[in-house]
């Protein structure tokens, strides 16, 4: 669980309109809208270089931020969609979502395996084959995990782990109602070729018993 939720400093924008929207790009900042919680929309500006870094830190739209700009109170938000250039793939314009702290809202949420280097299927050669990195939730917005941990410190070979085997944080849930996968351990490629040789040796091993003419031939 995250213990403190970071800063997003953002400044007023008072002109609107894709000429102001145009204006800030020139200046080396990136427009957005703040919206929801019952209150009006305000429009912000990010500097680029600060958004760009966060980005690229990841988890992004996953992550609660702690929105602070002069003039207004602090708010929770959460960013819903960052428009980017078709051409440059670079940010245009951002639009967080204001929440309370009771607000349930859908996020995908990273795993993270624990202990491999004691997994005794790991350490027997077997593969941990990954089916989901990530895995959406239902989360309250006070509440929302850094990752999901999966401990694989007596995992063996041919093991699955699925979601019921992590525990999820007070009031999260999966948006899939089902036991689905999360990862399993697979034997390796050289282990399951033997094995196949040995059944094909076992095969050809058993005698076949010839059929002798029928009675009175």
């Amino acid at each position: 669980m995250a213990n403190q939720v970071p800063d997003f400093t953002a400044t007023l924008r008072t002109d609107t309109g894709k000429g102001a929207a145009r204006q800030a790009r020139r200046d080396g900042l990136v427009p957005g809208v703040v919206y929801g919680g019952g209150e009006d929309p305000i429009a912000i500006n990010v500097p680029f270089n600060v958004l760009i870094k966060k980005l690229k830190a990841g988890r992004f739209l996953s992550t609660l931020f702690n929105l602070k700009v002069d003039g207004q109170d602090d708010v929770r938000v959460i960013c819903r969609n960052v428009q980017r250039d078709v051409v440059k793939d670079l940010p245009t314009h951002l639009d967080f979502m204001r929440l309370k702290r009771t607000t349930k809202i859908n996020l995908f949420i990273g795993v993270e395996f624990e202990n491999e280097e004691v997994c005794p299927g790991l350490k027997k050669g077997g593969i941990l084959t990954v089916v989901r990195p990530e895995v959406e939730l239902v989360v309250t917005a006070g509440d929302i995990p850094e990752r999901l941990t999966v401990d694989l410190s007596e995992a063996e070979i041919g093991d699955t782990i699925t979601i019921s085997s992590i525990e999820l944080p007070k009031g999260a849930k999966p948006t899939i109602d089902r036991d689905f996968v999360i990862a399993n351990i697979q034997a390796p490629s050289a282990l399951t070729s033997a094995d196949e040789d040995d059944e094909d040796t076992a095969a050809d091993e058993v005698p076949t018993t010839e059929m002798g003419p029928p009675d009175g031939e």
